[in-house]
């Protein structure tokens, strides 16, 4: 498996990425902001993606967005081929668009905004931390991003406040060199469950 910089070369993989996510929304039925080849080609002129191929074959993929003036940084489209998926690979790209992103973006702060309990897991064993969303950027071209997700109408109803997803956030001025505590899956399963709970509340009214 190679794990390598996106860019121009890779291009020739926009559909199936575009194709893959949206799939993968469907299935999960969860959001996911639904992105275009024409987009996620875009982020590979850019240098602003990890692609993981095995030989020629597409294996997984993550982009980098930069929000608020570079303030902030975001990873999406994290997204694995149905026939790799169970192997680890979602953690080793994670890891290592992370780890690029610190090398490009040195003073940013790292979030995101997830459903997947597995996602969490791994942005928590990297240092991020559960935040509510004022503490996440406030750019309006991000969050209208989460248009084209089926939980859009939440979002909008708490002005923002919370949503299906779970933000997280990692700190790069505050994060010390190693978390004091290990992770914990009960505590974020929980987490999950009330969000799980205040969700489906909302979808009643």
């Amino acid at each position: 498996m190679n794990i390598v910089i996106a860019n121009r070369s890779h291009i020739k993989y926009a559909s199936i990425i575009s194709e893959t996510i949206a799939s993968s929304a469907k299935v999960r039925g969860t959001g996911i902001a639904r992105r275009t080849p024409k987009y996620i080609a875009t982020k590979m002129e850019n240098n602003n993606a990890i692609i993981a191929l095995d030989g020629d074959q597409f294996a997984g993929f993550c982009y980098i967005e930069v929000w608020g003036h570079g303030k902030y940084l975001a990873h999406s489209g994290l997204i694995v081929a149905p026939e790799y998926r169970g192997k680890g690979l979602a953690k080793q790209i994670k890891k290592a668009i992370f780890d690029y992103s610190k090398e490009k973006f040195t003073d940013a702060k790292i979030f995101g905004i997830t459903t997947g309990l597995a996602v969490m897991k791994i942005n928590y064993d990297l240092g991020y931390k559960p935040v509510t969303f004022s503490e996440l950027t406030d750019d309006n071209e991000f969050w209208s991003g989460c248009q084209t997700c089926k939980n859009y109408d939440v979002l909008t109803r708490t002005e923002r406040s919370m949503c299906l997803c779970t933000g997280m956030l990692y700190d790069p001025k505050t994060q010390e060199e190693k978390q004091k505590h290990p992770y914990n899956n009960t505590v974020l399963k929980r987490l999950k469950s009330i969000k799980e709970s205040i969700f489906l509340k909302f979808k009643k009214q």
